[in-house]
């Protein structure tokens, strides 16, 4: 059976399959609603010690940010309108400790995972984190401990549960729910393993050996030893691949010939940038801004930009970060744009030409990056171009914020302008475009 979903963190594993349950609440009448509150005051205050000892161990075998999900768990499981709920159930419904937590966390699961804002609705991990912490201490179910490697299997994961795991024995991880940026997305990323979102399994028949070659998106289900055996073979290879290329880390990057050369990577997000650093990452050679406007239900702010580039710049301790501007169109749809429809978009109403269409729109980015311009070495780079006359406009619009920082005290720093060369307009009149800007890079043609 080939079940596909969608990649949140590369790689192949094959191994033994375990199914994860959400807790399931025990039917009982509560004979004493004040006991059973208390019940669960004792058990919420167990669930804060625990996310403690969490957050610690996150600091160990992480990073501050990721034991700052612990701190966002601790705060949440003291959430009044969270206890106001479970409160209410257990004295005004009469429902016992368990009833009361287990409806309370599905209602406020529903609620966050309904929701457009992509940083709201991955918040619904962390009520279903918090909640069943809780449940298992009251109804004093053990935590799962693996003893051999194992394919963690789920209809989503928390991050407690992703960190609680015995990495030597954890392979990766399908999950029917979950976001591309959840902080199980992201530790799955910083621990390396493959991760899949979205696989619509069947729960009845999940078990046995599973494989999953999350670069090209699938989980696979069989007892077939030819299939195993084919993707151990692979798995094999891809291992002593990457331990070649362990062994380059910290080296020069030079050609056989000794010519030193700049290794870039592109990201989309900070997270990438981590990666990128990891793995000796020289600069980044295109951070795609667009994401920042994918993620969102409506256009991010000025502020909420500027965070993201000083975030990424300071990251990159003074190496070359080139940000591509807004490049949406195509494939990359945004609802709030309104896009029209179009026979042929990659030709079409895109990139830069929505930028000069929407000039304010256009003109926050610019301030964004200027403005994050002095906690790094920034350039800037524009898509989609195919005339002389777009980068002179690009140019005044870039002045007129420049003058308007200026006016406002903003500091900013010189930055290089540079524009992809990816229309077969603008190769043909590259050396024109050239005299422009301070840099061109080679894009895939369309």
């Amino acid at each position: 059976m080939i079940y596909q979903g969608e990649c949140v963190s590369g790689g192949l594993c094959v191994g033994q399959v375990l199914f994860l349950h959400n807790p399931i609440a025990k039917e009982y009448i509560a004979k004493d609603s004040k006991e059973e509150f208390e019940r669960f005051c004792i058990a919420k205050e167990k669930a804060l010690i625990e996310i403690q000892k969490l957050e610690q161990k996150a600091l160990k075998e992480l990073t501050q940010e990721e034991a700052m999900i612990f701190e966002v768990h601790a705060m949440m499981l003291q959430d009044l309108d969270f206890l106001e709920s479970i409160e209410h159930k257990i004295m005004q419904e009469n429902k016992n400790a368990l009833e009361a937590l287990s409806k309370t966390r599905d209602e406020f699961y529903a609620l966050f995972y309904n929701m457009d804002d992509a940083y709201m609705k991955e918040r619904s991990a962390d009520i279903l984190d918090i909640s069943n912490r809780v449940l298992n201490i009251l109804t004093g179910a053990e935590e799962i401990e693996l003893t051999k490697p194992s394919i963690i299997v789920a209809h989503d994961l928390t991050p407690s549960q992703t960190i609680q795991f015995d990495r030597k024995y954890l392979l990766g991880f399908v999950t029917k729910k979950g976001a591309n940026n959840s902080h199980t997305a992201i530790l799955a990323r910083t621990i390396g393993i493959p991760a899949l979102i979205g696989v619509n399994f069947d729960e009845n028949n999940v078990g046995g050996i599973g494989i999953i070659d999350a670069d090209c998106g699938q989980f696979i289900l069989t007892e077939d030893k030819k299939v195993i055996e084919e993707y151990e073979e692979k798995q094999a290879k891809l291992q002593e691949q990457k331990e070649k290329l362990l062994k380059l880390k910290g080296q020069k990057t030079q050609t056989q010939s000794g010519k030193n050369i700049m290794l870039y990577a592109n990201i989309a997000n900070c997270e990438d940038a981590k990666l990128a650093l990891q793995n000796d990452a020289e600069g980044i050679g295109l951070f795609r801004s667009e994401f920042l406007y994918l993620q969102e239900s409506d256009y991010p702010s000025e502020e909420k930009q500027f965070k993201a580039y000083k975030e990424v710049l300071e990251l990159m301790q003074n190496k070359r970060v080139i940000i591509r501007t807004l490049d949406i169109g195509a494939d990359k749809k945004i609802d709030y744009f309104d896009l029209q429809y179009e026979e042929n978009p990659a030709l079409g109403y895109r990139g830069i030409r929505i930028c000069l269409d929407r000039i304010e729109i256009f003109k926050t980015q610019l301030r964004a990056l200027y403005r994050a311009s002095i906690y790094g070495k920034l350039a800037i780079m524009f898509p989609m171009i195919t005339s002389v006359w777009e980068v002179q406009e690009i140019k005044k619009i870039v002045n007129a914020v420049k003058q308007e920082l200026h006016k406002e005290n903003q500091e900013f720093a010189q930055v290089e302008l540079g524009i992809m060369i990816e229309t077969p307009a603008a190769a043909l009149i590259a050396d024109e475009l050239a005299k422009e800007v301070d840099f061109l890079v080679s894009g895939q043609m369309i």
